[in-house]
């Protein structure tokens, strides 16, 4: 499981591992029932609790690790100090009245930069940096970039000890939402619901043409909706399916471009849709049940636009089903199904049936899981197995929850610049003057910004980035906040599949010995929804209104469907290439239809 390799030794440090993450994790799941914490009472904890998992599990390197250990006690320190004195520091209304509370916002800035940089390298921390230096020093530029300066104990406690900055709203996101729900699906992933998945997947597709690629798609789409990450998807499923394709004949480049392109789209089907769904729902004030029925159909094109394609290449290459003798037998599926089935009932029953927040639903979510934790497949029970698997389930958890923390911490003085300098107004105005007030140019810049910044950012931090300079110019420019967010927040997944920087497909072909090159192609192609359907949400707005108007969701999705069915045929399907040219003609057209109408 990710991240127990990286367990000391000894004994002792393990178990002082196993204790903090128990920690982090009941801290986390206790603010949910507990109620109501002060905001600078728990956002600097969850600070706390995480830079141990960023500067200091797994590493190895001498200096790293001296390194580390003093920024993790300057970091801790410092956001402790922030918590114990939150009556106070809220008396100050962000202004730092002494030179202590100077150097701790200093520090505080430090270590969320270098918090990131070891989380997730360099290109976000470096913005961040970038950003910051212009706070400071951006009253020195001439023209209408420039800004009249600002003192700088005012700027830095509204950064440090006020309730913006690295303590603002897309923080509490990370401490309320976004840690419980990769809790959730860390429990899951400890016990047999990823083999639940499996089964599941094996069993409805695995007798089709083309049926294993079609079990790496449904396992895929179900495993990613609770990891919310493309390259933990590729490895975890991947593991299972990359090998079972290769054994039935499959080209490795198909093989490692289906599990790539299927694992990509786990971020965005609901229920979980990774961070960046909550962090939606905090950048729009949209309900989280809102977003998720909106992305609902977008993300099923984009899973049907794959299967298509895979129809064509199983056409092409004669690609079989799976043997009898590797798919599942029915109580196997049935038994292992309710490993993922009881979970998910109790989120989607505390949330729409009894209206129950949704952090407070997966906090119920996850204690069944954790009851599920106990047994296995066979219903058996075993004190070692299940003390392994709450190992499982809580180090990951602290793991992947310190780093999204990481990421958030970071994108936060960003956006904090953005808005205490008016620097988002600035690049704001530059997008609607470059595009001469066109919403398809602006779209168009837009696009490339996200396709751009996720090549070297993860899709969260893309997203929150790019909305927050692009979105108010296209909302500017006649769209719904809620597509204006789900527009770009497609668009930030773009890097995992296109060249050159496109990790799912990096994963994929490594651990299918493919050329990266073919993978990526093939990718490309089966992944064609990837790329017009956040263009379909605007030409066919109906199709993310299915909570308020299910008749014109469901109209726009068969139309879309049919244009990207027909787009997939012509690009990978074997048909003489004047049919094919005139199926792309169609799909484009159906695709634009309501604009040309």
């Amino acid at each position: 499981m990710s991240g127990l390799t990286d367990l000391p030794a000894k004994p002792v440090l393990q178990a002082s591992w196993i204790v903090l993450a128990l920690v982090l994790v009941a801290f986390h799941i206790g603010l949910v029932f507990l109620g109501l914490v002060p905001n600078l009472v728990s956002r600097p904890l969850h600070m706390a609790l995480i830079l141990p998992w960023v500067f200091l599990f797994g590493v190895t390197n001498r200096w790293l690790l001296v390194s580390g250990a003093a920024l993790c006690a300057i970091g801790v320190s410092s956001a402790v100090w922030v918590a114990w004195n939150h009556d106070m520091l809220g008396d100050q209304y962000g202004f730092l009245e002494s030179n202590f509370q100077v150097v701790v916002g200093f520090a505080l800035l430090v270590v969320v930069i270098e918090a990131a940089r070891r989380s997730i390298g360099w290109p976000l921390p470096t913005v961040a940096a970038l950003a910051l230096i212009y706070a400071f020093f951006g009253q020195h530029i001439p023209g209408e970039f420039g800004h009249s300066g600002m003192p700088l104990r005012s700027f830095l406690g509204s950064m440090t000890i006020a309730e913006g900055g690295i303590w603002g709203s897309l923080t509490a996101v990370s401490v309320g939402v976004v840690s419980i729900f990769v809790i959730f699906g860390a429990v899951l992933n400890a016990g047999e619901a990823g083999q639940g998945f499996m089964n599941v997947a094996a069993a409805a597709a695995g007798r089709l043409k083309g049926g294993a690629a079609k079990v790496s798609v449904l396992s895929s789409a179900l495993f990613g909706s609770i990891s919310g990450s493309a390259s933990a998807n590729v490895a975890s499923t991947g593991a299972i399916t990359l090998p079972a394709m290769t054994r039935l004949g499959y080209p490795k480049r198909l093989a490692a471009g289906v599990e790539a392109v299927a694992s990509s789209g786990g971020q965005i089907m609901p229920p979980l849709m990774g961070a960046g769904a909550f962090v939606m729902v905090e950048l729009t004030g949209v309900p989280y049940t809102q977003i998720m029925g909106a992305a609902l159909l977008p993300a099923i094109l984009y899973f049907l636009a794959v299967w298509v394609g895979i129809n064509a290449y199983a056409t092409r290459f004669e690609l079989k089903g799976l043997d009898p003798s590797q798919r599942p037998e029915t109580r196997d599926v049935v038994v292992t199904s309710l490993f993922f089935l009881v979970p998910f009932a109790v989120l989607m029953l505390g949330m729409f049936g009894a209206g129950y927040t949704p952090q407070y639903a997966a906090c119920l979510a996850i204690l069944a899981g954790a009851l599920l934790l106990v047994t296995d497949g066979r219903l058996s029970f075993d004190a070692t197995r299940t003390a392994r698997r709450i190992t499982e389930a809580l180090v990951p958890a602290s793991r992947q929850v310190s780093m999204i923390a990481a990421i958030i911490f970071c994108a936060s003085i960003i956006v904090g610049v953005l808005g205490a300098t008016g620097l988002g107004v600035k690049i704001t105005s530059v997008i609607l003057e470059g595009s001469g007030g066109v919403l398809w140019a602006s779209l168009l810049l837009t696009a490339i910004a996200c396709l751009i910044l996720g090549m070297e950012v993860p899709t969260t931090a893309a997203y929150v980035i790019c909305v927050s300079v692009a979105g108010p110019a296209l909302m500017q420019l006649g769209l719904e906040p809620l597509q204006a967010h789900l527009f770009v927040f497609w668009f930030a997944l773009l890097s995992t599949i296109t060249p050159p920087v496109c990790g799912a497909v990096f994963i994929a072909s490594g651990m299918a010995g493919e050329n990266w090159i073919k993978v990526a192609m093939t990718a490309m192609a089966l992944g064609v929804g990837l790329y017009l359907i956040p263009v379909g949400m605007i030409t066919w707005p109906h199709l993310i209104r299915l909570p308020s108007d299910p008749s014109g969701a469901l109209t726009a999705f068969f139309a879309l469907a049919l244009g990207l069915g027909a787009l997939s045929f012509a690009l990978i399907g074997r048909a003489n290439l004047l049919f094919r040219v005139a199926l792309a003609i169609f799909s484009i057209a159906v695709l634009l239809g309501p604009v040309l109408v």
